[in-house]
C-alpha cells in the first residue's frame, strides 16, 4: 500500500528540463528573427553585399544569443567575462560541426532540392543540440 501512497512519479527534473528546452527554443526564435531582420535590412534595405549583410546578422545573432541564453534560458550567475569566451568558442565549434554535417549529409543524400534541404536541417539540428548541451554543461554551468 505504500506504493499507492505516493503514486506520482518524480517528474520535477523532467519538467525543469522541458522548461529549459522551451526557453532555449524561444530564445532561438527571437535570435533568428532579429538576425534575419538585420540581414534583410542591410541586404534589401541598404543594398549591402549579401555576404557582409549575412556576417552582420550572424554577429548580432551571436550577441543576442549570448544575452538570452545567459539571462533568460540558463539564468546563469556566471560572469559575462567568464562565459563570453566559452560561448564564442561553442558557437564557432558548433558552426564547424554544422558545416561538417552539411557536407557529409549532402554527399550521402545526393543532389536536388529536397536532399539539400534535408542536409541543411541535419546541420541545423546538430548545431542546435551542440550549443544547448555545451551551454548547459560548460558555458553557463553553475559555479561552485
Amino acid at each position: 500500500m505504500s506504493s499507492l501512497a505516493n503514486p506520482a512519479p518524480k517528474t520535477a527534473p523532467l519538467r525543469a528540463l522541458a522548461a529549459l528546452v522551451a526557453r532555449f527554443g524561444l530564445a532561438g526564435l527571437i535570435n533568428t528573427g532579429l538576425g534575419f531582420a538585420v540581414i534583410a535590412g542591410l541586404d534589401i534595405g541598404l543594398h549591402v553585399s549579401p555576404p557582409l549583410a549575412n556576417a552582420a546578422g550572424y554577429l548580432v545573432g551571436v550577441g543576442v544569443g549570448f544575452v538570452l541564453n545567459r539571462r533568460f534560458v540558463f539564468k546563469s550567475q556566471t560572469s559575462a567575462r567568464a562565459a563570453a569566451p566559452r560561448y564564442i568558442a561553442v558557437v564557432l565549434a558548433a558552426f564547424a560541426l554544422n558545416q561538417l554535417i552539411l557536407h557529409m549529409a549532402g554527399a550521402a543524400l545526393g543532389q536536388g532540392a529536397l536532399p539539400h534541404l534535408a542536409a541543411q536541417l541535419a546541420g541545423m539540428a546538430v548545431y542546435t543540440v551542440a550549443v544547448f548541451v555545451a551551454c548547459r554543461f560548460w558555458v553557463f554551468r553553475a559555479e561552485g
